[in-house]
């Protein structure tokens, strides 16, 4: 092996972009990072919410669909360049990725115990990402009566047999 070609495996090891968690992963596959997989629903609750297509988000971005899909599902993570360009063409501030991101001892599974523990709600925003939760919510929002909108509230808990 030549002195070049050696100093240049020597860097390439230096920078490698595994982690330890991918040592159980077979070669060629990896897991997605749990930031990734949230900053990606975010895009997909926003992009959702301004009834935006994959298609299109992808054309505002030089991207295709597809990599659009990938960005989404965590699949490929978002660099920093892109991530601005998505907040642009969004609409929001670069932090809207990461509101309500799980803190590092969560995402890895573990509870923080203490007095500023929250319920995980996220079921909420992954729900609102689907397009049955973003048409209930649009349509929701468009009713103006409170009383109507409570009994909907009421009979949504009697479907669901919640009592609270």
């Amino acid at each position: 092996m030549s002195l070049e070609l050696l100093a240049v495996r020597v860097m390439v090891d230096d920078i490698s972009i595994e982690d330890e968690s991918s040592e159980d992963a077979p070669k060629g596959s990896r897991r997605a990072n749990p930031m990734d997989v949230h900053v990606g629903s975010r895009v997909r609750l926003r992009r959702m919410l301004l009834g935006m297509s994959q298609e299109k988000l992808g054309e505002h971005l030089g991207l295709t669909f597809q990599q659009v899909q990938k960005y989404e599902k965590g699949v490929n993570r978002i660099g920093a360049s892109r991530l601005f360009d998505l907040a642009r063409v969004l609409g929001v501030p670069v932090q809207f990725f990461y509101d309500e991101a799980p803190s590092g001892a969560q995402s890895a599974g573990a509870a923080v115990p203490g007095f500023a523990e929250q319920p995980d709600e996220s079921y909420v925003v992954d729900f609102l990402g689907t397009r049955e939760g973003l048409e209930l919510n649009k349509a929701f929002a468009r009713i103006t009566d409170p009383k109507v909108r409570r009994s909907i509230v009421d009979l949504v808990r009697a479907l669901a047999g919640d009592e609270g």
